[in-house]
């Protein structure tokens, strides 16, 4: 490594490590004197909210990613462009691009660290809600609806409680196919067994074979190994979006939508578990040439400059996020629209600046 690739990793991350470290703190900040109140009044001790919010500290990190590589992106370049180096290192046949390219190098190593505290975020979530019981308690039971399970079968269920794992006035239909027989059943409950799933009591199976001919059969239990949901799974108002991974998310929202559901909101979230790390390198990308901009102001200018960057970013991020989860546009574009447009900048800043 070149001595001048060492100056600017160090400066890079000593910077970067200064702002993660105290940003944190800010967020946790800001929440505690919003929500303290209402966590006092659930019964929550203080020494409880500090151990929660000791939890969420993988989030806080995860959000405070993109703006630390902002800010030691724009010091680091900044500070090199008024200290001459910039022009020392043209000097010597090293262009631009080449002198931020520990900076770039860097920034796809931390993408990659923030996608994977995407994976234990919601983990610490799920015990900090715990902790804080903020639960909701409307989320422990749903009545009358449908619900359509990835096998083709219908099932209406007059009413299910997620707290004991129990369904009521359950009835079970199959449309006939060239393959298959149709089905109806009928049963006046059913419960949740873990590794054995859902158990129908007391009911009646009606089966209209290929050959059109019938089967009647009462029961007094029948396993369906069809639905395989549990029974959180299929409340109408699932968990938060951050205490899920990626995947449950997905899986979520394929459920709320088999059960007629808007599962707008969840798919948006979906695609910001991804579009929120790669901001990190993005921002990076948009910052370097921008900090080269003006040889003056010193601290003033790059603090000026990340602001102003990252109160922008923020507020497309929110607005498309918003547009997304109304319908106005699809869960993708809305999570990386913010991305896309900031890359689309930081190409033309990257062919602007002189090498």
């Amino acid at each position: 490594m070149r001595i001048l690739d060492r100056l600017v990793v160090t400066t890079f991350l000593k910077l970067f490590l200064v702002v993660l470290a105290a940003a944190p703190m800010l967020f946790i900040l800001g929440d505690v004197t919003e929500h303290l109140a209402g966590y006092l009044d659930r019964g929550v001790t203080r020494a409880e909210v500090a151990r929660a919010y000791l939890y969420q500290i993988p989030l806080f990190l995860q959000w405070s990613f993109p703006i630390a590589a902002l800010v030691a992106t724009v010091f680091t370049v900044h500070s090199m462009t008024t200290h001459r180096e910039i022009v020392a290192a043209k000097a010597g046949g090293v262009s631009f691009h080449r002198v931020i390219g520990p900076i770039i190098a860097l920034g796809v190593v931390l993408t990659f660290v923030a996608l994977g505290l995407g994976e234990v975020v919601p983990r610490a979530n799920r015990i900090s809600s715990q902790i804080l019981r903020s639960e909701n308690p409307l989320r422990t039971w749903r009545s009358d609806f449908v619900y359509r399970s990835e096998s083709g079968l219908t099932w209406q269920v007059s009413r299910l409680t997620a707290s004991d794992g129990r369904m009521t006035g359950i009835v079970v239909e199959r449309a006939p196919g060239p393959d298959q027989d149709a089905l109806h059943v009928l049963a006046e409950s059913g419960y949740w067994r873990e590794g054995t799933g859902w158990t129908l009591q007391q009911g009646y199976l009606r089966t209209l074979r290929t050959d059109s001919t019938e089967k009647t059969m009462e029961f007094d239990q029948l396993v369906m190994t069809d639905l395989t949901e549990r029974p959180d799974e299929l409340l109408e108002a699932p968990r938060e979006a951050d205490e899920m991974t990626y995947e449950e998310i997905a899986r979520q929202a394929s459920i709320i939508e088999r059960s007629g559901g808007d599962a707008n909101r969840l798919l948006v979230k979906k695609e910001e578990k991804i579009a929120i790390p790669v901001a990190t390198l993005v921002i990076i990308l948009f910052g370097a040439p921008l900090a080269t901009s003006s040889r003056r102001g010193g601290t003033a200018f790059g603090i000026g400059i990340s602001l102003g960057i990252v109160i922008f970013y923020l507020m497309l991020f929110k607005v498309s996020g918003a547009l997304g989860e109304a319908g106005a546009l699809s869960p993708l574009n809305a999570a990386w629209i913010p991305n896309v447009l900031f890359f689309v900048c930081a190409v033309v800043l990257l062919a602007r600046v002189r090498t």
